[in-house]
């Protein structure tokens, strides 16, 4: 995926509004998940694949005691 120009990108409820902890996912892509910090827009981009993206999320929302 080259041009993410045409994807939509959704901030975390969970960056606050004062330039700190700020990451953004893009929707729209169909095999990855981009990520990005959304303070640096044209910096560079990490590509999880949906699979590791689902997992990530699973593991966040079982707590810290899943990852144990």
């Amino acid at each position: 995926m080259s041009d993410l120009h045409t994807v939509t990108w959704r901030k975390s409820s969970y960056s606050n509004g004062d330039g700190g902890a700020c990451v953004e996912v893009a929707t729209g892509c169909l095999a990855v998940v981009p990520i990005r910090d959304s303070k640096i827009p044209t910096g560079p981009v990490v590509f999880v694949s949906n699979g590791g993206w689902s997992a990530f999320l699973d593991a966040i929302k079982d707590g810290p005691d899943a990852l144990s």
